[in-house]
């Protein structure tokens, strides 16, 4: 047992407690706001606080708006820009532009951080990123043009300037762009003393790193070692001793979601990168990696809905009607066809309406329970649960899913067409239509995306319109069908 435990010590009796996370009180207090702190009411402290720089705004008072703003965190202020009108957005830049630094940009959604981009004066940007680590500067200049890029480069120290130039010329959405320089390497061989004497004294650590990174006189990372462990052991215990068994290096051309995927699967914190010599080129740490997850998640449900993958609710009319239309289309034309399919039918839909009522009920439940395992099917996808070995077994499932469903709503729809219209042959034939396209509904719920994937084509991006097509099509013919052929 340790000195300090089992004592009853409280808060304010230590140094270095750390004082409890309060919401904050109505007043003075709240006017003064502390980035560090957590309204227990954060959605009224948004609101508040949007409102008074709208005011602010409003009659150009550049006081009240540094006042306002100075406290904020720059994720804070960046939410901010994305939420204002575009007019006030540009105010907020042409009064206060030294409130929009190079973190507020990394944080901004890039449609936003673009239009920010270019209304600041060169030298205004350079400054802004000057003090950014080298992963934020590439995600920043990766897509300006040529003037402003130079401008960003000029203005940072030469070995910064030729590591965001090195990250520039890997392919885009490799671990390569995505990596930052700035790390710490130690021999295998030191002890913990030496490495933190070293860590003491050296003036250029990154102001964030989790690991120190263990090298061969080749400079190929070998292991790592945590702070955790750095810290908690003796100093004459060697490194090479209290490494992790999670290290992993990533290739520096690998796609950036295959590297989200190892950071995911393996619960890493940061990995070295290596080039094709297996020499150490940089670090890719957690919070980057996190990111890329949270964009392939967010680009999942937009081309799942039809949506093109850079909209966003700060888009204009124009853009958002650019972004959409063209699924809109794909979707018509896949209506059409359903439609011809139903045409093929009009005689029977003539001579028994009861068809045309209950004709969406069919539709429509295969619609959804396609959806219901296109969902499932393309997640699995992206976080690489599905795959070869487990493809068949996951087919039957959802085609065994499917049936048990349709049977279920097959003996609902037959016992609600019998109360609704009174017609047993009719309910028959509802009930069978019912078990088919659920039947249906979950084999192409599955089977699409993956022969999508096959196709190297991405399963989110037209899944949907594909099922939807085959329940549709599949639904309205095995019902009209089965109708002609047993009331008609």
């Amino acid at each position: 047992m340790t000195e300090t435990e089992g004592k009853s010590e409280t808060p304010e009796a230590r140094e270095d407690a750390v004082p409890p996370i309060l919401p904050e009180e109505d007043g003075a207090a709240s006017e003064r706001g502390n980035e560090h702190e957590i309204d227990q009411e954060t959605d009224d402290l948004d609101a508040r606080r949007f409102g008074r720089v709208q005011a602010a705004l409003a009659v150009e008072d550049v006081g009240r708006l540094n006042e306002y703003l100075d406290p904020m965190h720059s994720a804070d202020i960046a939410d901010l820009l994305e939420q204002v009108s575009a007019p006030e957005r540009q105010q907020i830049l042409s009064l206060v532009p030294g409130q929009i630094d190079g973190e507020v940009l990394s944080e901004l959604d890039e449609g936003i951080r673009e239009e920010v981009i270019a209304t600041l004066a060169p030298e205004a940007l350079a400054e802004a990123v000057r003090d950014l680590d080298t992963d934020d500067v590439v995600d920043l200049v990766e897509f300006l043009g040529e003037d402003r890029q130079e401008a960003i480069l000029g203005a940072l120290d030469a070995p910064d300037r030729v590591a965001v130039q090195m990250a520039l010329s890997y392919p885009e959405y490799s671990a390569g762009r995505l990596m930052q320089r700035e790390f710490v390497v130690a021999p295998g061989d030191w002890t913990v003393g030496q490495a933190i004497d070293f860590l003491r004294v050296a003036e250029d650590l990154p102001e964030q790193f989790y690991h120190v990174i263990l090298v061969d006189p080749a400079m190929r990372p070998v292991a790592y070692v945590t702070l955790g462990r750095l810290l908690a052991s003796r100093r004459d215990v060697r490194l090479g001793s209290i490494t992790e068994e999670t290290f992993r290096t990533i290739a520096v051309d690998l796609p950036e979601k295959d590297v989200a995927y190892a950071f995911n699967q393996y619960h890493l914190i940061s990995a070295p990168v290596v080039d094709d010599s297996g020499r150490l080129v940089g670090v890719i740490t957690i919070d980057d990696a996190m990111i890329v997850l949270e964009e392939e998640a967010e680009e999942d449900i937009l081309r799942l809905a039809g949506v093109s993958d850079e909209s966003s609710i700060s888009d204009g009319v124009a853009d958002t009607v650019r972004s959409r239309l063209p699924w809109l289309m794909v979707n018509l034309a896949t209506a059409i066809v359903a439609s011809m399919v139903i045409s093929l039918f009009e005689a029977s839909l003539a001579e028994l309406v009861a068809l045309a009522v209950l004709m969406p009920i069919i539709a429509s439940m295969g619609g959804n329970a396609g959806t219901q395992s296109l969902t499932v099917a393309v997640r699995a996808l992206a976080t690489k649960d599905l795959t070869r070995s487990n493809l068949m077994r996951v087919i039957r499932r959802e085609g065994a899913v499917g049936l048990v469903h349709g049977l279920v709503f097959a003996v609902v729809m037959s016992a609600i067409e019998l109360v609704w219209f009174g017609n047993a042959a009719l309910a028959g034939v509802i009930a069978m239509a019912m078990v088919i396209n659920l039947f249906i509904a979950g084999l192409s719920g599955i089977l699409v995306p993956v022969t999508l994937d096959r196709l190297k084509l991405d399963p989110a991006l037209a899944s949907g319109t594909f099922v939807t097509t085959v329940t549709d099509v599949v639904g309205f013919f095995a019902f009209l069908g089965l109708a002609t052929l047993v009331l008609l």
